[in-house]
């Protein structure tokens, strides 16, 4: 299943007046990632600076206007976790790597409101997984 798009994450999350609506979509978001192999739960692809334990395995594959993209496949042990690592991957899975490191994700996040209603722990493992993908971004550009 695809994730739906940054816009449409935008949209649906203003419908809900209060923030434990807001975190059940958050976290059915989660629930929609595609499996993540236990081969790639090593210590490498671990996300330094998170709470909760977070996996990332990029990967590229051709896309027919773009060009090359990248791809990132990620799981976390915690469900709130996946669903946060779905906000992210809407916005930059399956991007070239100028589209990784062009898209704000800071903007995106405060058009969400989302870093005012996680704790600091979890804000600062946000910003641990965007710095990682942006970095996988930028060794690739």
């Amino acid at each position: 299943m695809a994730l739906p798009s940054t816009e449409d994450i935008v949209d649906d999350l203003s419908f809900f007046d209060d923030w434990e609506d807001k975190y059940k979509y958050i976290i059915d978001l989660g629930k929609s990632l595609p499996a993540f192999d236990e081969a790639w739960r090593t210590p490498e692809r671990l996300v330094k600076g998170c709470q909760s334990s977070v996996w990332i395995q990029p990967g590229s594959e051709q896309d027919a206007t773009k060009g090359e993209v990248l791809t990132f496949s990620v799981d976390s042990d915690a469900i709130i976790v996946r669903g946060l690592l779905g906000l992210v991957l809407a916005a930059l899975d399956h991007k070239t790597p100028e589209e990784v490191l062009d898209f704000d994700i800071t903007a995106y996040f405060e058009e969400l409101d989302l870093e005012r209603h996680l704790s600091p722990t979890r804000g600062n493992g946000l910003r641990s997984i965007v710095g990682r993908i942006k970095g996988i971004a930028q060794a690739a550009a």
